[in-house]
């Protein structure tokens, strides 16, 4: 049988196919993801969960006039094979192809960059005031799920859009993690009676005619009454109560059902949402039956489903956070973990395992997680707040009102610091280190190292301080026996000298540290390096004695060169020492596509060959 996804090039070559042929669409979409994404590693299960209402989207919908908002992005998977972007998408991921999630400058069917999750909505609102205002009749739509409605953004958004008489669709995506799945036959017939056209028509027709408001509120009360009764049984009451029309539940994965019901809502005013319940994982065993692995389960063989996981990787950064925080809170009672749904991610599932009643997922709330982390610490309790670092920027005000304000022994560890590489822009964490060392009663350390991880986590408990902040990077550093050294509480603010040298003092932080001495072995005895493994606060005696020591110095980080590093090294020796001139090797003022972390560090110049480079240049 010929594939009909090789006729499809752009949404306009669905419109004429069959319900048969779209199910054989959405079967071959999962087929072709489930290949490319065996050899390019991506966010499998949410895009095999999301096939169907992607399609019944652009079935019903005209895109790229009407505007499909993806939240959180890693869903859209099928939503770029079918906009133009198949041949690309062997490349996801990659520097030659596709990203993987929705970029507006990527394509003009991508209304919206949604790397971060819960902004669907404020986008599409927007969407769709300004065609309101501009006279347009293009749709504007809001695909939310896989967590992402937890996210505080999302609930302003619904509180905004049900005030507002705006035209917006938001279509719920819930695949049992953050709503629950409603049944009954009972609601199953609302939902054909109110989404009906005849039904809606009919409504508006009465509802105008009706002159007397002291009538029309005495109905609205009444309809909402008995609605409100019969819907919160689906989960729609909250909706209801927000102001928006619910509709559903559906099964989005059912082809037939996803496009009978936008059919039936398209054209209705005002804001609405449609609730479609749907398997993450969808029409892939392995994924279906381990969602939350085959969430990014790296390489795969396609047929078995097999995961080929490396066994000779080194320890990563997070699974020795895991196992470092349970040793820790073996022994001190007061230890509780934190993070906002990336538990399996940031290693926080090694002490839910061990101790769940001192550990909270909070779901996708960074902002509450801060907040919750300041009062369990105003309590005397000891948190350990772990955010991935590009999501920690959300939470910005939280860290500065709440806990450093407060001057509250928070740690917060962020993962995935600096360059991440694959997931690209939308995920780095290249401006914690700019961002908060401004913040007074803070403290901001990079370890270089496992075994710098573990005691840095060490002395953050002994920090009777504000806020301990420990970034680190995404996989594995140089190996270390971590396991087996001791704890050392390590002096705060202080560097160590690595390496005498009589030229050039490399000042690094993070696992720079390590690429800078390989560097340094290739210029004998006239490089010096320096782990500077605390950037707030600075060690200005040691920064005192290179200025004294060397002529020139440069400065290396996994890191926005603006204001980390460099820009405090800078800061102190423009009135310290103004004739030693700096040099800087870390992220430029620019966002980094992406690519694999080895290529970017090797755009940055971070890597070994970077840094002996820029050496060789300045000698």
């Amino acid at each position: 049988m010929d594939r009909i996804l090789d006729t499809i090039n752009f949404p306009a070559d669905i419109k004429s196919l069959d319900t048969d042929q779209l199910r054989q669409l959405c079967s071959e979409l999962r087929s072709y993801m489930i290949e490319v994404c065996s050899e390019h590693p991506g966010h499998l299960a949410s895009s095999l969960g999301a096939v169907e209402l992607i399609v019944g989207l652009h079935y019903v919908y005209d895109a790229p006039k009407d505007k499909l908002i993806f939240d959180v992005g890693h869903q859209a998977y099928a939503h770029k094979i079918l906009t133009g972007r198949k041949e690309e998408f062997k490349r996801l991921r990659t520097s030659e192809g596709v990203s993987g999630f929705p970029k507006m400058s990527e394509s003009e069917y991508d209304a919206f960059g949604v790397g971060h999750a819960s902004n669907s909505i404020s986008a599409a609102l927007g969407y769709a005031e300004a065609f309101a205002l501009q006279g347009s009749d293009a749709h504007s739509v809001a695909l939310i799920g896989d967590g992402a409605l937890s996210g505080g953004l999302a609930f302003e958004a619904l509180n905004n859009a049900g005030a507002s008489k705006a035209n917006i669709l938001i279509l719920l995506n819930d695949n049992n993690q953050s709503i629950d799945k409603a049944i009954g036959g009972l609601h199953q017939n609302l939902f054909k009676i109110t989404a009906s056209v005849r039904y809606n028509t009919f409504k508006d027709k009465v509802w105008n005619r009706l002159g007397d408001r002291r009538i029309r509120g005495f109905l609205q009360r009444w309809i909402r009454s008995l609605k409100s009764w019969i819907v919160k049984r689906s989960g729609g009451d909250i909706f209801e109560a927000l102001g928006l029309r619910y509709f559903g539940p559906v099964d989005g994965n059912d082809i037939e059902q996803v496009i009978k019901s936008l059919r039936k809502i398209k054209n209705i005013h005002g804001p609405v949402v449609l609730h479609c319940i749907t398997a993450k994982g969808s029409g892939f065993g392995p994924a279906e039956d381990d969602p939350c692995v085959w969430h990014a389960p790296g390489k795969f063989d396609p047929e078995t489903g097999e995961r080929r996981v490396s066994t000779s990787r080194p320890d990563r950064f997070q699974d020795i956070f895991g196992e470092v925080l349970c040793e820790l809170a073996k022994e001190d009672s007061r230890i509780v973990g934190i993070t906002p749904a990336m538990a399996s991610g940031c290693g926080m599932n090694l002490f839910a395992r061990e101790f769940p009643d001192r550990f909270f997922d909070v779901g996708i709330e960074e902002e509450h997680a801060v907040t919750f982390s300041a009062g369990l610490a105003a309590a005397g309790m000891r948190p350990f707040c772990n955010i991935y670092s590009t999501f920690s920027q959300r939470a910005y005000d939280q860290i500065i009102h709440d806990v450093a304000l407060q001057n509250l022994p928070v740690v917060l560890c962020f993962d995935r610091a600096g360059l991440v590489g694959e997931d690209g822009a939308t995920h780095h964490g290249m401006f914690d280190l700019a961002a908060y060392r401004a913040i007074p009663n803070c403290v901001v350390a990079a370890p270089s190292d496992g075994a710098e991880l573990k005691n840095l986590m060490y002395s953050a408990l002994k920090h009777e301080g504000g806020p301990y902040i420990i970034r680190y990077p995404r996989g594995g550093g140089e190996e270390t026996p971590w396991r087996t050294a001791p704890m050392e509480e390590l002096p705060l603010g202080k560097a160590v000298e690595l390496r005498r040298g009589d030229s050039i003092a490399v000042v690094a932080i993070g696992p720079c540290v390590h690429a800078a001495l390989k560097a340094a072995e290739a210029h004998k005895d006239k490089v010096g390096v320096y782990n500077f493994r605390f950037l707030k606060p600075l060690d200005t005696e040691m920064l005192d004695h290179i200025a004294k020591t060397y002529k020139k110095i440069i400065t290396v980080e996994d890191g926005s060169l603006k204001g980390g590093l460099y820009g405090a090294v800078c800061e102190y020796l423009a009135d310290k020492a103004p004739g030693v001139p700096v040099t800087g090797i870390g992220a430029p003022d620019k966002f980094i596509e992406h690519a694999t972390q080895a290529a970017q560090r090797r755009e940055c110049g971070i890597d070994a060959e970077g840094i002996s480079k820029k050496i060789t240049e300045i000698l």
